[in-house]
């Protein structure tokens, strides 16, 4: 499909939701897992949410005609959902245990950066202009400075520096998830999009459930102790964080540039700050503004060089 094509989309209104799901919503998810949180452990909430919004979706792909049990698309889909969402949320949950939801975001911007370091193949394009390579180091200089604002933060024995380095890692892992994914997929799988995405999330929810049986968490979990906001915000993260945002883009990626719909990687983060320091009562320093600034533009520059 050329861009062309794609510009002559469906109607002006459901484009405008999708994109109110991949900017508003994915952006507020840094929100809700935090609320989340304050009645689940870590990977009882993942299990919860990726398990019920993967088989809503499963249903979902059936119902589109799409064929749901191929082995190699369960089996390549399963490797990308461990390493994508798996990993990658275990880390932004654990993480927000030492940071903020609103920080959190600021550092999950830098994927695309690492995409841009790890993509080898794709090295003489990615590092041939200056401008890009000075926006990339703009962006690391922006969590240089973050990591440095959490190490001489005086708060007893939370060590803030530590969910720092963790949520790096996951950004590294979703990226290399990323390139798997560009690199290893197959026809069948571009074919049977919303269900290839199913089956990640089942992958991932499996995996949650695994470590949640094997801490604990289940066993020690006071189900009726769980606040009302708690289950609320899991209904949130399931039908809207991980459902409809999730199709919404894949959709657009359909129907309008990618590049256009890659701006989601420097809306989420603005959207994340503002709803968490709105609502949820959450400070951000100057520090925090400036390295926010930086890695944006380096993600902007990333997406426009990408496309």
């Amino acid at each position: 499909m050329t861009e062309e094509t794609a510009m002559k989309a469906p109607g002006r209104m459901s484009v405008w939701a999708a994109y109110f799901m991949i900017y508003v919503v994915w952006g507020s998810t840094y929100y809700f897992i935090g609320v989340a949180l304050r009645g689940f452990p870590p990977f009882l909430l993942g299990g919860l949410r990726f398990a019920a919004a993967g088989l809503l979706l499963l249903a979902y792909s059936g119902l589109r005609g799409e064929r749901v049990f191929r082995g190699s698309l369960v089996r390549k889909s399963a490797v990308s959902g461990i390493v994508l969402l798996f990993i990658d949320m275990s880390v932004i949950m654990l993480a927000q245990q030492y940071l903020s939801s609103s920080l959190v975001a600021i550092l999950a911007a830098t994927t695309a950066l690492w995409i841009m370091v790890l993509d080898v193949p794709m090295w003489r394009m990615n590092f041939r202009v200056p401008s890009v390579v000075g926006g990339m180091a703009a962006g690391f200089l922006g969590v240089v400075l973050l990591f440095m604002e959490q190490l001489f933060r005086n708060d007893g024995a939370v060590r803030h520096e530590f969910g720092v380095v963790l949520l790096m890692l996951g950004c590294i892992s979703w990226s290399l998830g990323t390139l798997y994914a560009k690199y290893r997929s197959c026809a069948e799988e571009r074919v049977n999009e919303f269900a290839g995405a199913a089956w990640q999330m089942l992958a991932a929810g499996g995996m949650f459930w695994l470590c949640s049986f094997a801490g604990g968490e289940v066993s020690g979990t006071r189900w009726e102790d769980v606040p009302p906001s708690s289950w609320l915000a899991l209904a949130y993260l399931v039908s809207f964080g991980s459902v409809l945002a999730y199709t919404s883009y894949i959709w657009l990626l359909k129907v309008r540039p990618a590049a256009e719909v890659g701006t989601h990687a420097y809306v989420n983060p603005l959207v994340a700050v503002l709803l968490g320091t709105a609502v949820g009562g959450e400070s951000i320093t100057g520090v925090q503004l400036g390295g926010l600034g930086l890695i944006l533009v380096s993600v902007r520059l990333a997406a426009r060089l990408r496309h």
